[in-house]
């Protein structure tokens, strides 16, 4: 079997109604995997794309967020509605979704406009 070109891992970790940080669960990230590999299949892309789904990101308060390598693009605050748009776009074309792509100054860092308490600067 030939390796893939791309993997998209979405995040579908899931924390209590209560805890400190959101998760991509509660934001409907269960939904995201099914329609990547419809959306996959449609554009025949199947065994050339991999949609995977995975524990936390670390990025949370972004959910749902997906991520696509070898390309390192991070999305946040997929919907459904996204998807087809990724799939056409990024990995179809080539042409990462800007509108959904989260800026490298929000990743893996304490300050970002999406953090509670915070606003951008």
């Amino acid at each position: 079997m030939p390796k893939f070109e791309h993997h998209i891992f979405v995040c579908t970790n899931e924390r209590d109604k209560g805890a400190s940080r959101p998760s991509c669960a509660a934001s409907g990230s269960e939904k995201l995997k099914p329609a990547f590999k419809d959306a996959i299949k449609e554009a025949g892309l199947k065994g050339k794309v991999r949609a995977n789904e995975l524990g936390c990101l670390d990025q949370c308060e972004h959910g749902p967020m997906v991520v696509v390598y070898p390309d390192a693009v991070w999305y946040g605050f997929v919907h459904v509605k996204d998807v087809e748009e990724i799939v056409n776009e990024h990995l179809v074309h080539g042409r990462p979704v800007e509108r959904l792509r989260l800026a490298d100054t929000c990743l893996n860092t304490e300050r970002c406009p999406h953090k509670p308490g915070q606003k951008e600067r």
